[in-house]
């Protein structure tokens, strides 16, 4: 087997296989690169050592069974049968369901979520949506702090758990999407800069130094990260990837990474025959991020849209803290907004930066699907100083108003696990280093950031406590009680009305015309259909055509007599067919 290794600033590496050693070459095609030839079959543990140094784990590791400390694993991935074709399923027409391994279950496992997914196919989603799966220090985290971008968190399963995670999916004609990486690597395990330039202190982020993407010794690391993506789509067989904090992913290089990882992926669907996507979380506001390259931009096929969360979680809730401000100030203008043009921010003042932000997007230009809209999500939840879901404050009626207006809306739906039963498990921020000094060094950071808002020290849940990780896993009891049995059925209610409406997947949202009133009720169109939402505490009566039927509502509402008024109670929600 052929062991390779990039590290240019080394004058001498080792191979270390299954406790032999064995002195490798520099590659004369390659520099940077060091080589040789020995033993690999499945399975075989090894490192490399740099100029007599410590063994280090592979950076391309594809597992690390002892963690991100220990050796890397040999992982002969035609060892694997996969069971179920799979054509692949486009982003168009997706509804995404985001899911925590770690928390979904209760055994925290790819193996224990699989016994699920019946409940997500019944649902009506089309991708799940799986949070970051790379090693990291511990058992339990969110997972953002990966250290190894090739390789599978072992504790979750493994790579062939997750290679049975997804063949399960597919059974169930589900796409798996998942969350990736790139802007930083966890503060602890972290072997990259022992290798090479991989980081540079020529840009920062919130996390550090920033990934070398455009210094010295740059076209390798990009190399690097490029070959991670393309490997996720390729040997796991995924569908796409949610590429995190992409602002963060400072390049001043002559054509952007996202741009370039963006044809890497195109290239790959071609090769592949099926569809694959890329979805970037970013704050920008900047239509060019969603803008294909050949129009100038950097071709991400979709990305979050914070703002219409913020628009929708004021107007639900009443919040004005923080990035909320803006939006609460008129949160009836922020929904209609959004709605109708995608970003708040479009150039406007936010106060939260203390400057202008965001860039108008065209609908006319921009298909719906390329932002994705949500009433929750991990972010939104677990940075609440309490993790609480929009479920422990709002009711059951206000909750399927949210319902209807994420899945009603242009944008490509996504909800955040259990929010289709309305969970009453928080999700908190939980984590478990093994680094005492920086376990200590996280609880207080936590507890001084929430304690400028109010918080007293003992009210913020320790993340190191297993506790703490125990209560944001699901009660896969609730979903057969009142009132969560109910609001289940309105979610399978709307998801089938929108696989079955063509209107409701339209990508050309240019007609949406929403309007919120004084009594808080919504409406907004999607070609022949009308969706109506009180917000309200008190009956509302709209006006509709002549032969308007009522497709979907949570609860009773009458059918429009002769007299062409519509009746809906208080927090309350209808999509109609108004034939125009």
């Amino acid at each position: 087997m052929l062991y390779e290794v990039w590290a240019p600033h080394a004058t001498r590496v080792t191979l270390h296989a299954e406790n032999r050693t064995h002195p490798m070459e520099a590659d004369p095609t390659r520099p940077g690169w060091w080589r040789c030839t020995a033993p690999g079959p499945h399975g075989t543990r090894y490192g490399f050592a740099l100029d007599d140094g410590p063994t280090l784990p592979d950076p391309r590791a594809r597992r690390l069974p002892d963690g991100p400390d220990g050796p890397a694993a040999i992982v002969d991935a035609n060892r694997f049968t996969w069971r179920h074709p799979w054509q692949g399923r486009p982003l168009p027409g997706a509804v995404l369901y985001e899911l925590h391994t770690g928390t979904f279950t209760h055994e925290g496992t790819f193996d224990a979520a699989s016994r699920r997914l019946p409940h997500l196919a019944a649902l009506g989603i089309t991708h799940i949506e799986l949070m970051p799966v790379c090693p990291f220090p511990g058992t339990h985290g969110w997972g953002y702090d990966g250290v190894a971008p090739w390789a599978v968190h072992e504790p979750y399963g493994g790579p062939d758990g997750l290679r049975r995670f997804v063949d399960a999916a597919h059974g169930h004609g589900l796409g798996v999407v998942l969350d990736v990486v790139h802007n930083h690597l966890g503060p602890s395990g972290n072997h990259l800069p022992a290798f090479g330039p991989y980081f540079t202190d020529r840009h920062h982020t919130p996390w550090g130094t920033a990934v070398n993407l455009d210094g010295p010794g740059s076209a390798e690391v990009r190399a690097y990260f490029i070959g991670s993506a393309l490997a996720w789509l390729a040997d796991y067989r995924l569908d796409g990837l949610r590429l995190d904090a992409v602002h963060a992913l400072v390049d001043d290089g002559p054509r952007h990474f996202l741009a370039e990882l963006s044809a890497a992926v195109d290239d790959l669907a071609g090769r592949l025959g099926r569809p694959l996507f890329l979805v970037g979380e970013s704050d920008r506001n900047d239509p060019a991020t969603v803008t294909p390259r050949e129009a100038g931009g950097l071709g991400l096929h979709a990305q979050w849209n914070d703002d219409f969360h913020h628009a929708l979680h004021t107007a639900l809730t009443g919040e004005s803290q923080g990035y909320y401000a803006d939006f609460a100030a008129d949160p009836g203008h922020a929904l209609t907004k959004t709605l109708r043009g995608g970003f708040f921010h479009d150039g406007t003042r936010s106060s939260f930066r203390g400057r202008p932000h965001g860039r108008p997007l065209d609908p006319g230009a921009t298909p719906a699907h390329r932002l994705l809209g949500y009433a929750q999500t991990h972010d939104q939840v677990g940075n609440r100083a309490l993790g609480d879901r929009l479920a422990a404050g709002l009711s059951p009626g206000l909750l399927a108003c949210a319902a209807a207006l994420v899945l009603c809306a242009p944008f490509t739906p996504m909800l955040f696990m259990g929010e289709e039963w309305g969970a009453r498990t928080p999700w908190q921020y939980f984590t478990d280093h093994r680094d005492p000094e920086l376990a200590e060094a996280v609880r207080r950071g936590r507890r001084r950031e929430f304690a400028a808002h109010g918080w007293a020290a003992e009210e913020i849940p320790d993340p190191q406590d297993p506790a703490t990780r125990l209560r944001s896993c699901l009660d896969w009891d609730e979903p057969g009680r009142t009132p969560h049995a109910e609001l289940l059925g309105w979610y399978r209610q709307l998801i089938a009305l929108r696989h079955a409406e063509p209107a409701l997947t339209d990508p050309d949202w240019t007609g949406t015309d929403p309007a919120v009133d004084a009594d808080r009720c919504v409406t907004f169109r999607r070609g022949p259909l009308l969706v109506v939402v009180n917000l309200g505490r008190v009956p509302a009566e709209r006006p509709v055509p002549a032969g308007t039927e009522v497709l979907a509502a949570w609860r009773p509402v009458p059918a429009p007599g002769r007299s062409g008024r519509l009746r809906l109670s208080p927090e309350s929600a209808a999509v109609l067919r108004t034939g125009g």
